[in-house]
């Protein structure tokens, strides 16, 4: 799943932690609403900014799992193309409302920096519990 997001908000329920901030962003496609923890020290984080985010479960531009993530076998990376990337877990998905107002929501935590992804079910089908993403997300 890849698309751009605008962020709407940074930290609306005032910061918490020195080094990480929530941001809030919608999709410009696929009408997802993210909430987002990011290590604003490693990646500065520009309110009312344009970001692309993907979440891929390989980094190999040919879809393969890799063993190693260092890129030895010198295929091409899809990190190459991104700013900044967290690896974690799918784990939980749930959903909203009902009807044309239902909303499948699927949550995900990068070592305890949390995401939390809110759309129309049909664009989050290719995920499922206990999988394992990445966050690649690169500044327009």
């Amino acid at each position: 799943m890849q698309d751009t997001f605008f962020v709407d908000n940074i930290n609306p329920d005032g910061k918490k932690f020195d080094k990480v901030s929530r941001i809030e962003a919608r999709s410009e496609k696929l009408d997802l609403y993210m909430q987002l923890d990011v290590n604003t020290e490693v990646y500065p984080i520009k309110e009312k900014s344009n970001y692309v985010v993907l979440l891929t479960p390989s980094l190999n531009e040919d879809g393969s799992t890799a063993v190693n993530y260092h890129n030895l076998d010198g295929r091409g990376s899809i990190a190459d193309k991104f700013e900044y990337i967290m690896y974690g877990k799918l784990y939980k998905i749930s959903e909203r409302g009902s009807g044309e107002n239902l909303k499948t929501e699927i949550y995900l935590s990068f070592g305890g920096l949390l995401m939390v992804l809110q759309g129309n079910p049909s664009y989050v089908t290719d995920f499922h519990l206990d999988q394992n993403l990445f966050l690649c997300m690169r500044k327009l």
